[in-house]
């Protein structure tokens, strides 16, 4: 290896995340994994796609869309990487885009614009996962579904009822991302105490949306303390920290490369477990036998066949059991509202 070269690859180990690093290295990876991006020329869809191409965790990357795909498609095949890249657009084509994939990421969806709520989407978007998770039931019903699409709180119960109905149901193969919401703790604690974000992890739980998220300060590794001003400031910015993106974007969008990135991150994890990685952790929501609602983030253990188990809560403070209290109506609200959604679409379905 010449020179140039020899600082290139230094260069690229030092600064880029670990999808960069294993394209960039050559890592080998003996069992890749089918992938498909449902939303892939989406706001999120596209640099999801963008990061997925970079990693040999990934053999087979199917792209779908509604439009525009077969262009997301051409582009990123040009990736001098191993990835195989297959576009796929319209309802026509989407079980050929399903066919033996291991994960599905949706990221489908409409944004939030300045003003809306992630509930304000609710019937738009509840509709198209409805729609997509029917398609995996029938397609892939063994691969594991990770939902990007808004509001996640309620998509996560449709999805859910949804496989049920088709009879291939599993708990551990259904996870709402929620990992955007640990990437802004993280960066947010490192940014009040001055720490590496890289090494910053903080435990968020709960739901997605406004308050029903909920960081576990006191969780945070390294150890930190807060006051109580810094708990309420950090608070309060993680959890609404997704109209900060949409307000400072002004109508262009929401978050959509922080998203991206937590997306890729999420899957990337997901696919180190599939392939036998031990003590793969992420948070997600999921349905829920260790809490008193029916579906919750908590810290996830992932092992080959999915979501291993839930690692729990652990040991609360006073100031996050008040966060549990006061998210309980606005969760059971979002969680029935998913339910009775995906009871209404199954019965115009018959």
């Amino acid at each position: 290896m010449n020179k140039t070269a020899t600082l290139c690859t230094s260069l690229i180990s030092s600064i880029a995340p670990k999808y960069i690093r294993y394209a960039s290295t050559g890592s080998g990876v003996t069992h890749a994994k089918k992938v498909a991006v449902l939303g892939a020329s989406g706001g999120i869809g596209q640099p999801l796609s963008l990061l997925l191409k970079l990693s040999p965790l990934i053999s087979d990357l199917s792209l779908y869309d509604i439009q525009h795909t077969k262009g997301v498609g051409a582009d990123l095949s040009h990736i001098e990487t191993r990835s195989k890249v297959k576009a796929y657009v319209g309802k026509d084509e989407l079980a050929d885009a399903l066919k033996g994939m291991d994960l599905v990421v949706i990221p489908a969806g409409v944004p939030r614009k300045p003003g809306m709520t992630r509930d304000d989407l609710f019937n738009t978007n509840a509709t198209i996962v409805a729609d997509l998770v029917s398609a995996c039931a029938k397609n892939c019903p063994r691969a594991i579904i990770a939902i990007i699409a808004n509001p996640v709180n309620s998509t996560v119960p449709i999805a859910s009822e949804i496989m049920k109905a088709h009879n291939v149901y599993d708990e551990k193969k259904i996870v709402g991302v929620t990992t955007l919401d640990v990437v802004r703790a993280a960066t947010f604690v490192a940014e009040a105490k001055g720490l590496d974000p890289t090494r910053v992890f903080v435990p968020v739980i709960g739901g997605h949306s406004g308050n029903t998220i909920i960081p576990l300060l006191s969780q945070v590794s390294p150890p930190v303390s807060f006051s109580q001003q810094e708990l309420d400031s950090l608070t309060t910015r993680i959890q609404n920290a997704g109209t900060e993106v949409v307000d400072a974007k002004a109508g262009a969008g929401s978050a959509t490369l922080s998203m991206a990135h937590a997306g890729a991150r999420f899957s990337f994890s997901i696919l180190e477990a599939l392939n036998g990685k031990e003590g793969v952790v992420e948070c997600g929501f999921i349905a829920s036998q260790e809490t008193e609602f029916k579906y919750f983030a908590t810290p996830l253990l992932f092992s080959r066949n999915g979501v291993e188990k839930s690692m729990g809560v652990g040991k609360l403070s006073e100031y996050e059991t008040k966060l549990i209290e006061k998210a309980k109506k606005e969760l059971n609200g979002n969680i029935q509202n998913g339910i009775e959604f995906a009871k209404q679409y199954l019965a115009k379905s018959k």
